[in-house]
């Protein structure tokens, strides 16, 4: 919380619109690639500077223009003033701390979502800003870093698989979009099998470590609920918009995605419950422990009572003592001592008390 605090420190005070990056920075050098295709060609080429959009501007082809990396704000400053940008979009845009939304505008669509992956090496995950503009014959996107799940986006436009290549700039939308979710449902399957490692590691062995795990995937659940509910009405907008940027023909792909989405709700939903009963099983497991360890100690404990109180009697210095003058009488207490563990001991496992 105290490096979220000084980060959006910068941010009061200034003027609306006022570009200034908020958020880690992920990339060392921002990096423009672009896809520029119709039904028969395609072109894809990274960009030097941002002047190189220029000549895309006004092609009748779809043109998908992707920045990774959000800290150069004089750049992404300059992409909103060629487009025609909301200077309080681009600073939506730079602020990577945005709840999921949609704002529709005249002239184009701006899409705010979070791009989830699962982190195999630190075993946690990991949330970037998505940001998308859709306009007449582009769409431009913004992520905080190299990297992605539009892979096998860029793989149908290379191959011209499917019908992208046929479509215009909304389906290239519908895509990307589909894409976050889809992979949505590949973190939830990891973050599954996390959830059953340790609902199994409870109940064998309810360490310290194990509370620990148990209180980071609270965390990631969250993190993950408040990503994806918003982007239920994110979606569910674009559905149900009459703008004349989307197609009828592309808002039966948008309730497809909306379905998924709410698959991806439950499972979160499901999950989320499982963890919080994990706290339950951990302290009725530490409990049931406990009790074990407490009964062992209160078995010796009974059984030895009556061996102290006979070791007791005859450690007593008395003179007159017939017991101690008797040639039997140390292996005959031992005996009787013996003997009283044995029957108590039996006794016990008859009752099941042990």
């Amino acid at each position: 919380m105290r490096r979220f605090m000084k980060r959006v420190s910068k941010k009061p005070g200034l003027q609306p619109g006022t570009l200034v990056h908020v958020g880690e920075k992920k990339v060392e050098k921002v990096r423009i690639r672009l896809i520029d295709y119709d039904e028969a060609n395609l072109e894809e080429r990274e960009l030097e500077n941002v002047n190189d959009c220029i000549p895309y501007e006004n092609k009748p082809t779809v043109t998908w223009i992707n920045i990774d990396g959000l800290h150069e704000v004089d750049m992404i400053e300059k992409i909103g003033e060629n487009v025609g940008v909301h200077p309080l979009v681009l600073e939506d845009i730079v602020h990577t701390v945005q709840r999921p939304k949609m704002e529709e505008f005249d002239d184009y669509i701006f899409i705010v979502a979070r791009m989830l992956s699962y982190d195999e090496k630190e075993a946690q995950l990991e949330s970037e800003q998505f940001s998308l503009i859709l306009g007449r014959n582009y769409v431009i996107t913004f992520q905080e870093r190299v990297g992605d799940v539009f892979e096998p986006v860029r793989d149908r436009l290379r191959k011209g698989k499917g019908r992208i290549r046929k479509r215009s700039s909304d389906y290239l939308a519908y895509a990307l979009m589909d894409a976050i979710v889809d992979n949505y449902f590949v973190v939830l399957e990891k973050l599954g099998e996390k959830v059953e490692s340790i609902e199994e590691d409870i109940v064998t062995n309810p360490s310290p470590e194990i509370l620990h795990m148990i209180y980071v995937l609270k965390r990631e659940f969250i993190s993950f609920r408040k990503s994806i509910w918003p982007l239920r009405e994110l979606l569910g907008g674009l559905e149900r918009g009459e703008s004349s940027l989307i197609e009828e023909k592309t808002t039966l792909f948008l309730r497809d995605v909306y379905d998924h989405t709410i698959q991806v709700i439950d499972t979160v939903e499901t999950l989320r419950d499982m963890v919080s009963s994990m706290m339950d099983i951990y302290l009725s497991s530490v409990s049931n422990r406990m009790n074990e360890v407490m009964k062992v100690l209160t078995i010796i404990a009974t059984i030895f009572i009556p061996i102290t109180f006979i070791a007791g009697v005859y450690g007593m210095n008395f003179k007159h003592m017939p017991e101690l003058e008797t040639t039997w009488g140390y292996p005959m207490v031992w005996l009787v001592m013996i003997a009283i563990g044995v029957v108590m001991l039996v006794y016990f496992r008859r009752k099941r008390w042990l």
